[in-house]
């Protein structure tokens, strides 16, 4: 059985969510300024973060260093997040939103929800006593994290920087880590969630195990929903009948990041069982034309 003392946390981080999410939500209702989404979601990880270590009082280094690798990437990912969408205007996500409250209100639940359940792990961390001294996975869990902090703060930069750039206008990005991967933020991202829940397993005991729906949740969003999805329909509508974007296509891994000379040559049952090459990612890719 959870202890209580956890299920009083959950309440409490549920309850702050929901209202974080909703101030933020009013906001882009009354104003229609949308560009505060993604700091909303980002900073909420934060509060809940800073919030269970502090109530809790414990200060063992397994919550302090846990609830600041939250807050890094809480605070980093915001704030970029928030100066690109500035820097951009309108975040076209939302352009058949702002005039359907309906459908504001379930983006807005859905958001409090990903916060809510992907901060399990370090929720249960925070609201335990710490747990065991130095395990094996806390050091697992942070080089995890780390590698995938790398990752997805190089790819924005990197992204970020080509955009900007006026020659590249109309292009698929392609330089830097990007070279290895079509989502390569995506990838460090699902990797120091899965590392902060590989570094909470000292702390977990029986039931406690399921706050790996925070990972797996936050994956299959990735995978199957608002994620590597919604990009390689937009990009396949828009460079589809390129050969040099189908060949990138077919040589570039969706997420984890391979040489093309190593993912070209594989096999499509290979690239689909292990490296998540699913069919759902190329249903907008045009037909290829065959010339007689």
């Amino acid at each position: 059985m959870v202890k209580v003392i956890d299920s009083h946390y959950l309440a409490i981080t549920a309850i702050v969510t929901v209202g974080y999410q909703f101030i933020f939500f009013v906001i882009t209702a009354l104003f229609k300024f949308d560009q505060v989404t993604d700091f909303a979601g980002s900073t909420n990880f934060v509060i809940l973060a800073v919030l269970t270590l502090v109530l809790k009082g414990t200060w063992h280094y397994r919550q302090i260093v846990l609830t600041m690798l939250v807050v890094v990437w809480g605070l980093r990912l915001g704030l970029f997040l928030l100066m690109r969408i500035l820097q951009w205007g309108e975040d076209r996500r939302f352009d058949e939103m702002r005039e359907n409250i309906g459908k504001l209100v379930v983006f807005w639940i859905f958001q409090a929800v990903w916060v809510w359940t992907v901060s399990l792990p370090v929720t249960f961390v925070n609201a335990s006593n710490g747990g065991r001294l130095f395990q094996p996975a806390d050091v697992i869990g942070w080089t995890m994290w780390v590698a995938g902090f790398l990752i997805e703060a190089t790819a924005d930069q990197q992204k970020l920087s080509f955009k900007k750039c006026p020659e590249n206008k109309g292009k698929w990005c392609d330089v830097g880590v990007w070279k290895y991967s079509r989502h390569p933020n995506y990838f460090g991202e699902m990797l120091l969630w899965w590392g902060i829940y590989v570094a909470s397993l000292p702390v977990l005991k029986g039931v406690e195990y399921l706050v790996i729906i925070g990972p797996l949740f936050l994956t299959l969003l990735l995978f199957f929903v608002s994620g590597i999805p919604l990009l390689e329909e937009s990009a396949d509508k828009k460079y589809g009948n390129l050969g040099a974007y189908r060949h990138y296509k077919k040589t570039t891994s969706p997420l984890i990041l391979l040489p093309r000379g190593v993912y070209g040559y594989l096999p499509k049952w290979c690239k689909t069982v292990f490296l998540f090459e699913f069919p759902l990612y190329s249903r907008n890719l045009p037909q290829e034309t065959t010339a007689w």
